[in-house]
C-alpha cells in the first residue's frame, strides 16, 4: 500500500517520537509558532514542497487540543475498543529516489507482494520507505541497490492498534504515547492510516510496551 502523510499527520509523528515536545505540549508549555518554525523544514522535507507556516500552527494546535480533550474524556473511550497486534522481528528500509533510480519502486511493490503481505509502503518527498518482516528474500530484493548496506535497521518490532474508523486518532496516540512514555518505553516511530496506529518500537521493548497497552484495554473493558 502506499500512501502520502498529511500535515496533521506528519506533526503527530513528529511529537510523538520527540519525548520533550511531547512532555512540554502535555503541559501546555508549547509555543506553537515557534514549534512550527522548528519542525517547518522537516515538513516539507516529507512534502517536497513549501508549506504555509499557519498551516502546521494550526495542525499543532489541534494536536494540542486532544490532550484537553482527553483529560475530559473518561479513559474508557480511549482504548476500549481497541484492537492490538505485535508483530517481531521487523525491519525498516529506507532509499532514496536517486537510489530507486536503479530499480523501479513499482517492481520493488511487484517482489514484494509475491513474499509478503504483511508490510508497509510510504513516499516521502525525497525516499521510500518500506516496513516488513526482516526475511533475507526481502533483503535480496535490494542487493543490486547501491548504499545498500545503510537501507535496513533491524530489531525493530510494530504494534499495529486498530481502532473505529470514527474514533480520532490524535487521541489514542496521544494516550498511547502517554502511557508507553510513561513506563520508560520510548518509540523508534509512529505511522498513521485510516483505522490505525503503528507503533515503531525497539523489538526488547516490544513485548511489554503490547502487555502494558493490553493491561489498560483489559482494564477499562
Amino acid at each position: 500500500m502506499m500512501r502520502i502523510m498529511s500535515i496533521p499527520e506528519i506533526v503527530r509523528e513528529i511529537v510523538t517520537r520527540n519525548r520533550s515536545i511531547y512532555d512540554c505540549m502535555k503541559m501546555d508549555l508549547i509555543n506553537y509558532t515557534a514549534l512550527a518554525v522548528k519542525i517547518q523544514p522537516e515538513i516539507e522535507k516529507v512534502l517536497g514542497g513549501s508549506v504555509n507556516l499557519n498551516t502546521i500552527v494550526v495542525a499543532i494546535k489541534r494536536y494540542a487540543d486532544s490532550f484537553e480533550i482527553k483529560e475530559n474524556i473518561k479513559e474508557e473511550s480511549i482504548l476500549k475498543n481497541a484492537r492490538l497486534v505485535l508483530t517481531d522481528g521487523m525491519m525498516d528500509i529506507k532509499f532514496s529516489k536517486k537510489d530507486s533510480e536503479e530499480m523501479d519502486p513499482t517492481l520493488i511493490l511487484d517482489k514484494f507482494s509475491k513474499i509478503t503481505s504483511n508490510y508497509e509502503f510510504f513516499r516521502l518527498s525525497d525516499s521510500f520507505r518500506f516496513l516488513t518482516e526482516d526475511m533475507e528474500s526481502i533483503r535480496e530484493i535490494f542487493e543490486n541497490m547501491p548504499n545498500r548496506e545503510n537501507m535496513f535497521s533491524t530489531g525493530l518490532a510494530k504494534i499495529r492498534v486498530s481502532i473505529p474508523v470514527n474514533q480520532n486518532q490524535s487521541d489514542v496516540v496521544s494516550y498511547v504515547a502517554e502511557i508507553l512514555h510513561g513506563n520508560g518505553i520510548e518509540l523508534v516511530n509512529a505511522f498513521f492510516s485510516q483505522d490505525s496506529i503503528i507503533i515503531i518500537l525497539n523489538e526488547k521493548d516490544a513485548s511489554r510496551a503490547y502487555e502494558i497497552l493490553h493491561s489498560d484495554i483489559v482494564r477499562i473493558g
